[in-house]
C-alpha cells in the first residue's frame, strides 16, 4: 500500500509539469481563451493532451512545494503563456482591421459583446469568425499541438528557461498588430478614402446637399461592396498571418534560450 501511495505521489510529481505547460497554453491560445469555453472544457482538454504526452517524455521528479519547484511552476506556465500569446497577436490584428474598417464605413457606433475582446464592431466580430474558421481549416491546431510536444525536447522540466532574447522577440512580433490590421483593412480603406474624396468634390460644387443625407449611405454601401469583393484577398492575408504565428511559436520553441 505504502509502495502504490509513493508511486502514485511520483506520477503526479511529474505529471504536473505538462498539465502547467498545456494548461497555461490553452488559457491564452486563441479559440481556446474565450469566454464561451468553460473551465471544465479546458480542464478537460488539458488533461487529455497531457495523457497523450506524458508516455513520450522522461518527466524529472521535483518537489512543488520546494523552491526548485516553484521556480519551475513558474517557469512552466509563463512557457505555455508566451506560445500562446504569440497566436494572439494574430487575434488582435483582425480586431484592429474591423475597427478601422467600421471607423471609415461609419459602423464604429454598432457593436457586439465579443466573449474574447469585450465590446467589438459588427465588422470585427464577422472577420474574427472568419480568421477562426481559416486557422481551423489550415489545421492551425493540429500544428500548435505538434509544436507543443516538440516544446518539452527544447525546453525540458527543470533545464531550460526563457531568455531576454525571447522577450524581444515577442515585443517585435507585437508589432504585426498594427502591420497585419493594415495589410487587412487597406483595399476597403482605400475605396472608401476615393469615396471621399469624390463627396468632397460633390460638396465644393453643390454646398445645398447635405452631406450627412449623401455620404453615409455610400460610404456604407461601398464599404459592404468591396469588403465582399476583397474577401478573397483578406481570407489569403488571414492564413499568411496565421502562418507567421505559427512559425513565430516554432521559432521560439526550436531555438530555445537559457538564462
Amino acid at each position: 500500500m505504502e509502495l502504490f501511495v509513493a508511486d502514485l505521489i511520483e506520477r503526479f510529481y511529474t505529471a504536473l509539469w505538462p498539465f502547467l505547460r498545456i494548461g497555461a497554453m490553452l488559457v491564452a491560445v486563441p479559440i481556446l481563451s474565450i469566454d464561451a469555453v468553460t473551465v471544465r472544457i479546458r480542464v478537460f482538454l488539458t488533461l487529455l493532451l497531457t495523457i497523450l504526452v506524458y508516455p513520450l517524455v522522461d518527466w524529472p521528479v521535483i518537489d512543488p512545494v520546494s523552491a526548485v519547484g516553484l521556480s519551475e511552476i513558474f517557469n512552466q506556465i509563463l512557457i505555455g503563456l508566451v506560445m500562446g500569446f504569440f497566436l494572439q497577436i494574430v487575434t488582435a490584428a483582425v480586431v484592429l482591421a474591423g475597427q478601422a474598417i467600421s471607423n471609415s464605413m461609419g459602423l464604429a457606433m454598432a457593436t457586439m459583446v465579443d466573449p474574447s475582446m469585450g465590446n467589438v464592431p459588427l465588422v470585427s466580430q464577422f472577420m474574427l469568425i472568419l480568421a477562426t474558421l481559416i486557422f481551423l481549416g489550415v489545421g492551425g491546431h493540429m500544428l500548435l499541438i505538434g509544436i507543443l510536444l516538440r516544446s518539452f525536447e527544447t525546453y525540458p522540466v527543470g533545464l531550460a528557461f526563457i531568455s531576454q532574447s525571447t522577450y524581444g522577440t515577442l515585443i517585435e512580433w507585437c508589432a504585426m498588430i498594427f502591420v497585419g490590421g493594415v495589410l487587412l483593412a487597406l483595399p476597403i480603406m482605400v475605396a472608401l478614402l476615393l469615396v471621399n474624396i469624390g463627396v468632397g468634390v460633390i460638396t465644393r460644387a453643390a454646398p445645398s446637399l447635405n452631406i450627412f443625407a449623401v455620404g453615409f449611405p455610400v460610404f456604407f454601401m461601398t464599404g459592404y461592396a468591396v469588403l465582399i469583393l476583397s474577401l478573397g484577398g483578406i481570407g489569403s492575408r488571414m492564413q499568411w498571418l496565421w502562418m507567421e504565428g505559427v512559425d513565430q511559436v516554432k521559432n521560439f520553441v526550436l531555438v530555445p534560450g537559457v538564462l
